[in-house]
This record gives structure tokens, C-alpha cells and sequence, in this order.
């Protein structure tokens, strides 16, 4: 997805021939990037269903088949081709053979190891035994959370000697990021990293729209419309666990939260069972109309006054930060996070659903009571 919106013209070639399963899903992952990414040349599909077999029987096939791919996509005259072959354990030889095999076959510019950042210093010594056998570009490791493992997944570049090319930050078809070792050591420290999440937004929203959503809350002319709007694009931008650990000081905080990216979809349903009227002036919502939009979305009355207060925030905070730079803004967002002690969540809707729950601390009873109770 990545290449295709950089107007690359990629085919995809499923060598994975260990797993019957493999060849569909990349079959189906190739035609969801064609229909969510209409812009770009069509990403082709290469696969050669005769070859798959159980696992360890098809050993050896996926050098034709990666062979013919390249073939086919010179004819084709595809900017890029990806070899997509199986995952495999290095002790494994006779697999570790064939990747020899096919890298000699086809001469690859990009030697890719994919690993799973959340296995921690376990994808360290996968990278390390891999490139001792076969000499690789560069890692892309999957399931990057710096709040979790993934900082030791980083010192895969001093070990192997090899680069971190792409982290994998989301379940989206396009989450994948370049890798910016200052901003992602930011993060880690709790930092944040405002150039990443600036980058995302202006993939998702044009200047114009920007500009014009300004003005809007600069006059408080804001409607619940415009507050969908930036919902499904936070939504697109990645996991809001993802998008919080970006802002200023609030990073260490993230695996306090309890965060459902799920909860995104009862707020729009919520605001979709609202007027258009209303959505416009919420100050029409009384306790009827709340209660009808709460049987409409399958809610509760409650979260529709948690919603309207969040939206009233968020215009309010819009209003605010409207005369600032973008410098004052920073600081602001630092602050609301970090030395104010404000719980970040509220900057994302004051306790809309959605936005998780602040972890409840423990319930310690007097043993003194007990003590009594038992005599």
C-alpha cells in the first residue's frame, strides 16, 4: 500500500508454499489494496497454486515460482516485485537452503527480514543467526509498541550490523512507517514525536480542509459533523494508543490506559443518530432527544452526555489554541499531558467513550476489621 500511494507499479508473488493458506490471504491483501487505494497503478498477483504443499513437502518450489515472478514482472514493467516466501527458523537447513537458492536464482536488490518486534530480544537473535546465513538489507519488525518490548527489538542495528527500514505500527494496510531512530527513541522516553504524527496528518487531511476546520473552531462554529470528520481521520492515521504515545508527555502514561479503538465506532454511531440539526447545535440535545439517540445507537444516555461534553472540549481547547504558533501549541499539549497531570484522554474527548478508562487502584479492607470480625 505504501509504494502503490507513491505511484509504484508492484506484484506481489506468493512464495510462501509451506501453507495453503498463504497464497489467498496474499491474494486477498493484494485486492483490499486495489479497492482502498484507488489512486496508484494496480498491484499485480503472481502464484502457482500447483506448487503448494504441506509444510517441508514444497521445499525447493518457491525458486521457480519467485523466478517466473520476476519474469513476469519485467513484462510487465513493475517498478517493484515482492518475493513474499515463508517464515522458517533458522536451525531449519533445508529451508534456510532454499532462501540461498532463490537469492541466487534472482539476484534480489532487498533482502527483508521480517520479525516480530514484540518477541524482544528473541527477534534480536533471529536477526543475528538469519544474516550469519544469508546476508540481509535490512529488518522490518512487526508489532512495534515502545511502551512494551520493542526497545530491545532496537538493537537489532548494533548486533547484526544490518538497518531497521520499516516498523509495523497498526493493523491498517498502510501502517507501516520509515524508521527514524531519534523520533522513535523520543517516544520511548516519553517525548513523543510531533514530526511523525504532523506526516500522518497531512497524508490524511489537504491544507484546504486543515485551514477551513481552523477557522471553524477559531469561531466555534465547530459541529459534531466536523468532529466525525476528525475521528475517522485519527482513525486512518493509525491506533489511538499509537497517536497518544506521539504527543509531548504523555507517552509514559499510555500503559496505564485502557484503550479500545473499537469504542471509535459506538461514537460515530452515536453522532450518526443524531438530526442533522443536531449535530449542528448540540445545545438542542435535552434528556429526550438523548435518550432517543441512545436507543438509536444501542447506548446509553450516559454516553451521549460523555460525548457532548468531550465535543465541548475539544471546541473549547480549539478555540483556545486558534491564535497560537505552532510552537505555543507544543507546549501546550506538553503540559496538558505531563506537569499539569492532566489525564490525556480528556484531550481527546474528555471521557468519551473510547477513549479507555484510567487504571482503578486497588481496594486494600482494614485487617484490624477483619481481625474483629473473625473474634
Amino acid at each position: 500500500a505504501v509504494l502503490k500511494k507513491q505511484g509504484k507499479k508492484v506484484m506481489v508473488a506468493a512464495a510462501d508454499l509451506q501453507r495453503p493458506a498463504a497464497v489467498h490471504q496474499l491474494e486477498v491483501l493484494a485486492k483490499q489494496v486495489n479497492e482502498e487505494f484507488d489512486k496508484g497503478p494496480e498491484v499485480l498477483f503472481h502464484a502457482e497454486l500447483d506448487k503448494v504443499a504441506e509444510y517441508g513437502k514444497a521445499v525447493g518450489a518457491a525458486v521457480t515460482v519467485c523466478r517466473n515472478a520476476v519474469a513476469k514482472a519485467r513484462a510487465e514493467k513493475c517498478d517493484v516485485v515482492i518475493l513474499d516466501t515463508a517464515g522458517r527458523l533458522h536451525v531449519n537447513d533445508e529451508l534456510m537452503g532454499e532462501l540461498r537458492q532463490v537469492q541466487t536464482a534472482v539476484q534480489p536488490h532487498q533482502i527483508m527480514l521480517v520479525i516480530d518486534a514484540m518477541t524482544g530480544q528473541d527477534a534480536v537473535n533471529s536477526a543475528k543467526a538469519f544474516n550469519s546465513q544469508l546476508e540481509l538489507d535490512g529488518v522490518i519488525l512487526t508489532k512495534f509498541d515502545s511502551d512494551t518490548r520493542g526497545g530491545a527489538a532496537l538493537s537489532v542495528r548494533q548486533i547484526t550490523g544490518k538497518p531497521i527500514k520499516y516498523l509495523g505500527v497498526g493493523e491498517h494496510l498502510d501502517a507501516l512507517e520509515e524508521f527514524h531512530p531519534e523520533r522513535i527513541s523520543s517516544r520511548i522516553l516519553g517525548m513523543g514525536d510531533v514530526v511523525s504524527l504532523v506526516e500522518k496528518a497531512q497524508q490524511q487531511v489537504s491544507e484546504e480542509e486543515a485551514q477551513e476546520l481552523q477557522e471553524k473552531m477559531a469561531k466555534g462554529k465547530m459541529t459534531m459533523d466536523d468532529f466525525l470528520n476528525q475521528l475517522n481521520m485519527m482513525r486512518k492515521m493509525g491506533s489511538m494508543k499509537s497517536l497518544l504515545g506521539m504527543l509531548p508527555g504523555i507517552g509514559n502514561q499510555i500503559s496505564q490506559m485502557d484503550i479500545d479503538d473499537k469504542e471509535i465506532n459506538r461514537t460515530e454511531a452515536i453522532i450518526k443518530s443524531m438530526t442533522k440539526d443536531e449535530r449542528k447545535d448540540v445545545d438542542l440535545l435535552d434528556n429526550s432527544r438523548r435518550r432517543r439517540i441512545s436507543r438509536g445507537s444501542g447506548s446509553q444516555p450516559a454516553d451521549v452526555a460523555q460525548l457532548v461534553k468531550g465535543f465541548e472540549m475539544v471546541s473549547q481547547m480549539g478555540k483556545q489554541m486558534s491564535g497560537m504558533g505552532i510552537l505555543s501549541k507544543l507546549k501546550s499539549l506538553s503540559g496538558m499531558g505531563g506537569a499539569a497531570g492532566m489525564d490525556p484522554r480528556a484531550m481527546m474527548g474528555g471521557g468519551m467513550p473510547g477513549m479507555g478508562k484510567a487504571p482503578k487502584a486497588p481496594k486494600f479492607k482494614s485487617k484490624f476489621k477483619q481481625r474483629k470480625k473473625r473474634r
